[in-house]
């Protein structure tokens, strides 16, 4: 194959003929399971945002019979689990419900095994995994095909010990394996289920205890305190497909009171600028929070007075996180391989650009020496991220 880059110059030419390769398949960034596992553990992202959620918490005000919420993509846990460790420290007796939405049955593999200390540490916890869309967040689909086809399963822990609910849970990983099969969109190409599925997880010896908050097919007639959604949508999608799926059914679900935590990339920083040392004319972020909150007010029309919708300024909205490196692997004579691989794959995965863009510029290794002088530049690779919160009066 002919290349079609020699280096950063040749970005016109690169951005010409991924705008064409665009045309042909809708790229599935979140798909690339290698580059989303190196991302997490290179980048503190995760430990950023559950920080930032943190500072919502502080707002929540529980009341009877429990405190509950939603995380609109669970991904891995690493944000939940450490969400409810901070809500424990703050509500240590408070009945905790938790609806965690994820379609991947291997981050529903990896997250059961980070949650398993929470049912220790907060015995009154019931996890609902669900793979549910949003507009069904509640556990009750619109939809009458997907209600009549519901896989619901019920999982009692036995015992009182984080050892015996790994391996009780480790058991069940068939009848998790049943619960997420996927199929491909063929409109999209996006992985959607082949049965709507709901897994409720407690502890037996707090079953009566839980028993008025435990979900039960149909039975849902709660809303939600808190509601997570942390980079749930495809940057490039238009405001109104974000604020009407996505956004204005989730806020529908907020208790009076409650409130919703947005997190999104925003760019302008220098993973930003290693991508445009090759696609210079690249807008990874064409949408900012201030149009999905023009868009919600649209879509919302008369139930946008029930809402408070903050738009602050980008010196509260915007927060940062840092890829991890070594402080005497920065600014010295060269960077090590690995650290230009993490940063170079950081920047990619984060700005979403698509496998065929990248395949024509990593061909002579000019990347790397892109990669390594924006590092050299700013001291290191940092990320921004913008929140924005939308919270229900109480009235």
């Amino acid at each position: 194959m002919a290349r079609t880059t020699k280096g950063p110059s040749s970005g016109k030419a690169v951005s010409k003929n991924a705008a064409a390769a665009s045309q042909k398949t809708e790229f599935r960034f979140y798909d690339n399971r290698q580059n989303y596992l190196s991302f997490i553990n290179t980048c503190n992202e995760k430990s950023a945002i559950a920080k930032r959620a943190g500072k919502e918490f502080q707002h929540l005000r529980p009341v009877a019979p429990a405190l509950r919420l939603y995380d609109a993509g669970m991904g891995d846990a690493t944000v939940l689990s450490d969400c409810l460790r901070d809500l424990h420290h703050r509500f240590p007796t408070v009945p905790v419900v938790v609806v965690a939405k994820e379609i991947s049955m291997e981050d529903v593999r990896i997250g059961l095994d980070k949650m398993v200390d929470r049912f220790c540490e907060h015995p009154a916890t019931v996890l609902v995994l669900t793979n549910l869309n949003y507009a069904d967040c509640r556990l009750m689909p619109s939809n009458v095909a997907s209600a009549n086809a519901m896989n619901w399963q019920e999982i009692k822990l036995e015992g009182s010990m984080s050892y015996g609910y790994k391996q009780q849970l480790e058991s069940m990983h068939p009848l998790f394996a049943h619960g997420w099969e996927t199929q491909t969109s063929k409109v999209s190409g996006n992985p959607l289920f082949k049965r709507p599925s709901v897994v409720v997880i407690y502890r037996q010896d707090h079953q009566i205890l839980l028993d008025a908050v435990i979900p039960r097919p149909g039975m849902q007639n709660w809303y939600f305190d808190f509601i997570l959604a942390s980079q749930p949508w495809r940057a490039r999608t238009s405001a109104r497909f974000k604020a009407e799926k996505i956004v204005a059914p989730l806020v529908r679900s907020l208790a009076p009171g409650g409130r919703m935590l947005i997190i999104q990339s925003c760019g302008k920083d220098p993973a930003e600028e290693v991508i445009k040392e090759f696609w210079p004319h690249e807008e990874p972020f064409p949408v900012n929070r201030h149009e999905i909150f023009a868009e919600l007010r649209a879509v919302l029309g008369r139930e946008a007075r029930h809402f408070k919708m903050r738009e602050e300024s980008d010196d509260k909205a915007i927060f940062k996180y840092r890829m991890h490196a070594l402080p005497s692997e920065i600014g010295g004579a060269s960077i090590g391989t690995s650290t230009l691989f993490a940063a170079w794959n950081a920047s990619v995965y984060v700005n979403q650009i698509e496998d065929q863009r990248i395949e024509q510029v990593i061909n002579d290794g000019t990347y790397l020496k892109a990669t390594e002088k924006v590092l050299n530049k700013h001291g290191g690779l940092h990320f921004n991220d913008e929140a924005f919160v939308i919270s229900r009066y109480h009235d």
